[in-house]
Order: C-alpha cells, then sequence, then structure tokens
C-alpha cells in the first residue's frame, strides 16, 4: 500500500535559487555562437526579401479587398 506524503519538499533558500538561476543563465550564455560576417549578412539579406514579400502580399489582398468591396457595394 502507498504511503501518503505529507512531507513537504525542501527548497533552497532564496538567495541560493538566485544564484543557481544567474549560474545557468551565464551556462546558456556560453553555448551562444556569434555568427560571422557573411552569414550575418545573408541572414540579414533573407529576413529583408521576406519582409518584402509579405509586405506585397499583404498590399494585393488588401487592393484586391477594396477592388472586390467596391464591386459589391458599388
Amino acid at each position: 500500500m502507498a504511503k501518503a506524503s505529507n512531507e513537504k519538499a525542501i527548497k533552497p533558500n532564496v538567495f541560493m535559487r538566485i544564484g543557481l538561476f544567474i549560474k545557468q543563465i551565464i551556462d546558456e550564455l556560453r553555448k551562444v555562437v556569434t555568427p560571422t560576417a557573411k552569414e550575418l549578412f545573408f541572414w540579414s539579406l533573407a529576413v529583408f526579401i521576406f519582409v518584402l514579400l509579405l509586405m506585397a502580399l499583404v498590399t494585393g489582398m488588401d487592393f484586391g479587398l477594396v477592388k472586390a468591396t467596391l464591386w459589391v457595394f458599388g
């Protein structure tokens, strides 16, 4: 038969938790890799082209919906 556990898990004090949090942040920041200039340029170019395509899509939909609305309600 399973025992009912009324014991609370002991948590470290607030300063130890803050210290652990900062240690984990530093560990994660060590994993970050800085892109080369070439990689940075091509990723920036890809983002710029993607934004231009989305702008064209939204503009086309806007003009199309305006034309459709004027045609319907004329």
